[in-house]
């Protein structure tokens, strides 16, 4: 069983996606996630705290900041943006696919955990990401 979800962002930070596949997967197996950029990741993170999200959302930031930074004036990859290859290299740091057991239709989810796009662009934008329960 596959589907592919279209998740639209707010911009740089995380955008908590657990409804969405929790409402399609059914059954027992594993489900695998894939997220189809490669400026944005996909977590399993904190549900509880909002500002775990927004923390995480700064550190990052910070450890990766844009092309407008001094200390990143080596790249060259800037061809969107100063956001552009900052983007990148945050996505080559985190994951872009997801596994997570399924059983009886549920997500094997700890309490105070939730499904994440963390978003590493300043703009907004529609990302795919393509789900697979087998």
């Amino acid at each position: 069983m596959q589907t592919t979800f279209q998740i639209s962002t707010s911009g740089p930070g995380l955008c908590d996606v657990t409804q969405e596949v929790a409402a399609w997967v059914q059954g027992t197996g594993l489900l695998t996630l894939f997220i189809q950029h490669t400026s944005a990741s996909l977590l399993i993170q904190e549900n509880a705290d909002p500002e775990v999200q927004t923390d995480l959302a700064e550190f990052f930031h910070r450890l990766v900041p844009p092309t407008t930074d001094p200390a990143m004036s080596y790249l060259t990859h800037t061809y969107e943006g100063p956001d552009d290859m900052p983007a990148h290299i945050k996505a080559a740091m985190l994951p872009v696919t997801l596994s997570i057991p399924v059983s009886d239709g549920r997500m094997a989810l700890g309490t105070w955990q939730g499904i994440y796009v963390f978003e590493h662009r300043s703009a907004p934008h529609t990302r795919r990401v393509v789900a697979h329960l087998g």
